[in-house]
């Protein structure tokens, strides 16, 4: 496994997480292509907020399954949470790693404004 950190613009939300990243997500939901999120889901279990809980606030919209976290001073989305329970999965915005080479992945593209 390798381990990525990650964090917003501002540097107020920091985290870290664990697993190959091999394959990138776009997708077409209002806000996900406005906010242009290249992303990756992982299980809960391999992500690990280092700092930033209380420096984030949270969008919701339509079915409201997915939690849009965003940097209350910059306004970055490092990340965001999907499901809950034992389902639970962080959505990370692969732009937000450092010094990944997010561009380099294979996408897939994710009808989200279908869903």
């Amino acid at each position: 496994m390798t381990n990525y950190r990650g964090s917003c613009h501002c540097g107020d939300v920091h985290f870290e997480i664990e697993g190959a990243l091999e394959r990138a997500s776009e997708c077409n939901c209002s806000i996900c292509s406005r906010v242009g999120w290249r992303m990756a889901s992982l299980p809960k279990a391999q992500f690990r907020l280092l700092r930033g809980e209380d420096a984030q606030t949270n969008y919701q919209f339509g079915p409201k399954s997915m939690q849009h976290l965003f940097c209350r001073r910059c306004g970055v989305h490092a990340y965001g949470v999907w499901g809950s329970g034992a389902d639970e999965k962080v959505i990370v915005n692969l732009r937000c790693l450092e010094d990944f080479p997010w561009a380099s992945l294979p996408v897939d593209h994710f009808d989200g404004k279908s869903y």
